[in-house]
């Protein structure tokens, strides 16, 4: 049996599920476990919930105070999916990645009400977060303050050159841009107009607003 060991000591949210699913995949279906260190309960929570939905098995301890120890057991029967090799994953993610008229709107730099601060740290993993979907949405709207994250120096950029890559459409307002003196600064995806993102929005059978 393979044994693989995550440290994710440290990492935020997504993160420590991301690294276990990469380690998983790492097993090529075989039967094996992965040793995840984490160093919050949350961490645990959630590293165990995916294992619950993918059926495997799963013991967590807490070690210390702050360092949880989760176990995932993988039988290594019918792994063939999610986790496919990476080659099969790549021709099965085309052209079938972008989940279709779903249209995801981003007016603001934070996510949610409350700490701004806070709202920009949640934003910056829900993006990282939205890349290691199976799917993608269609089409990626930025208006008023949103504009932010598609130009330079937005903590985003790559996760949306990505997204870009899979074939979402990214779009920026012009006239925030403008309004923002960001036209120039823009790098990634295309500058549109009012008429057009009422259009994309009033057509999406699925509008989503983190």
């Amino acid at each position: 049996m393979i044994r693989s060991k995550v440290n994710a000591m440290g990492d935020p949210c997504p993160i420590p599920v991301v690294k276990t699913k990469n380690a998983i995949r790492e097993l090529q279906g075989q039967a094996g476990s992965v040793e995840v260190l984490v160093d919050n309960e949350i961490a645990v929570q959630n590293l165990t919930k995916m294992a619950g939905q993918k059926g495997y098995g799963v013991h967590a301890k807490k070690l210390e105070a702050q360092k949880f120890q989760v176990t995932l057991e993988i039988s290594g029967e019918n792994e063939t999916s999610p986790f496919l090799p990476r080659e099969e994953e790549a021709s099965a993610c085309i052209p079938d990645t972008r989940a279709k008229n779903t249209v995801l709107v981003i007016s603001s730099p934070s996510m949610g009400e409350g700490d701004p601060k806070l709202g920009a740290i949640l934003m910056k993993s829900y993006f990282y977060a939205l890349t290691q979907q199976d799917t993608f949405p269609e089409t990626i709207l930025f208006y008023n303050g949103g504009v932010r994250f598609t130009c330079e120096e937005s903590p985003t950029l790559e996760d949306l050159k990505f997204l870009e890559a899979q074939g979402a459409e990214i779009l920026s307002c012009g006239t925030c841009l403008d309004f923002y003196g960001l036209t120039e600064k823009l790098k990634v995806g295309g500058i549109t107009n009012m008429y057009v993102i009422a259009e994309k929005m009033q057509q999406a059978k699925l509008l989503i607003k983190p």
